[in-house]
């Protein structure tokens, strides 16, 4: 079984800066990709940014120069530094991995619990 534990959520001045992490644990082979998403209150689900084991990032275009997202494969971590925040960044962040169990396997989805992210103007 695998999960995904985020960490690093709260509450920050417009301006400010948060950091997220996520610690992903169990019967893990590699893990292909490692992201951030977040639920603005009942609006689809959206891209913040993402990370390949090779270090190939995307970023949503609304994040771009202001959020950094980096990983420590031997880990399974993912970070999230998040700078310049605004009102409209707040939301609860989920953490995605792109899971493949053993050698030449397929890959599954998973997500961790989510965690809120509040910014005051």
């Amino acid at each position: 079984q695998v999960q995904l534990v985020e960490s690093g959520g709260g509450l920050a001045q417009s301006g400010g800066s948060l950091r997220l992490t996520c610690a992903a644990s169990g019967s893990i082979f590699s893990i292909v990709r490692m992201g951030w998403y977040r639920d603005a209150g009942g609006l689809q689900r959206e891209l913040v940014a993402t990370i390949t084991s090779g270090g190939e990032t995307n970023y949503a275009d609304s994040v771009k120069g202001r959020f950094t997202v980096s990983r420590v494969n031997a880990q399974n971590t993912v970070n999230l530094q998040m700078n310049s925040l605004k009102p409209e960044d707040t939301a609860v962040y989920y953490c995605n991995g792109l899971v493949q169990l053993q050698t030449g396997g397929p890959t599954y989805s998973h997500w961790g619990q989510g965690t809120q992210v509040t910014v005051s103007s």
